[in-house]
């Protein structure tokens, strides 16, 4: 399984296993964890932004005082 190695200075290391501790962690798993987390969070955004561009004429129809006066037909002059 691949690895990686990495840097940190003394006081971010510290740090590092402090949070790993809080969360009853190792320091590799917790690295691991994160990384992984982090990789879900931006898909998970990515989705989301997706399915609200998908929805987002069908909001502005239903509530049009909610979109943005940059946004609306005329622009900013139409607010």
């Amino acid at each position: 399984m691949p690895s990686l190695n990495v840097s940190f200075t003394d006081e971010e290391l510290n740090g590092v296993r402090a949070a790993a501790a809080a969360e009853g962690k190792s320091l590799k798993q917790y690295l691991h964890d994160l990384g992984v987390r982090e990789m879900q969070r931006k898909q998970f955004i990515t989705g989301a932004s997706a399915w609200a561009d998908r929805l987002r004429e069908e909001f502005d129809d239903a509530f049009p005082d909610e979109v943005p006066p940059s946004e609306r037909p005329g622009g900013a002059a139409a607010a």
